[in-house]
């Protein structure tokens, strides 16, 4: 199976036929919002790959796929977005991600995106640069790199401290002990190079992507 979360019926639909009729898979499911997707997770069957857009109802950046690989990690996730700079690119494949898709891109490279990632490869769109290869500057790109170097586990803890719980209601939320929330905690602080919760969630806060975009335009 195939799960499409994005919140945008007519893009729904159309790669949902599009890819019944390439892939000749059995069930193409569709979810409007990531707890949606969620849901459809937890009910099974478990998905074969997941097509994620980035920017949701209930969700915005790299949580969606960081909540994703969290609850399926074994599940190969494909990330679609309006947005494609190179920037956002490497950060969603630094994250985890098996493949990109800009949305304007032809129904082939959807095709091309979720075959490669059901054989265990990874896809990147056609052009694309690393940011790396070309030494680009700027905190923004350093605050992403930092982000994504958190595992699954961590980036959900952090989205529950940027939210206001405390280490009781994480540990009570994610079914884990205090003392483990405590040394994750402890290492998204390290990874982040922050010195509190405080300014871990500022960090967290200043990653926005949409603000990337507006600065790389």
């Amino acid at each position: 199976m195939i799960l499409v979360i994005d919140d945008h019926p007519l893009f729904c639909e159309a790669l949902q036929m599009t890819l019944s009729e390439t892939l000749g898979l059995p069930k193409v499911a569709t979810a409007p919002s990531l707890a949606a997707g969620l849901t459809v997770l937890r009910q099974g069957p478990m998905a074969d790959v997941i097509v994620l857009d980035l920017n949701l109802p209930d969700v915005a950046g790299l949580e969606g796929l960081t909540r994703l690989r969290n609850m399926a990690p074994g599940v190969p996730v494909v990330v679609v977005s309006s947005m494609s700079d190179d920037r956002i690119i490497a950060a969603v494949m630094h994250a985890g991600a098996a493949g990109f898709v800009p949305k304007h891109s032809p129904r082939e490279a959807f095709v091309t995106a979720i075959s490669t990632a059901l054989q265990g490869g990874h896809y990147t769109p056609d052009g694309y640069t690393p940011p790396s290869a070309t030494a680009p500057e700027g905190a923004e790109r350093s605050v992403i790199d930092r982000l994504s170097d958190l595992t699954p586990q961590q980036a959900r803890i952090l989205s529950l401290v940027c939210e206001g719980y405390l280490n009781k209601q994480i540990a009570y939320e994610l079914s884990i002990t205090e003392t483990t929330v405590k040394a994750h905690v402890t290492a998204i602080l390290r990874k982040l190079g922050a010195q509190s919760r405080t300014q871990a969630v500022r960090i967290a806060n200043s990653a926005s992507f949409a603000e990337i975009l507006r600065k790389t335009h």
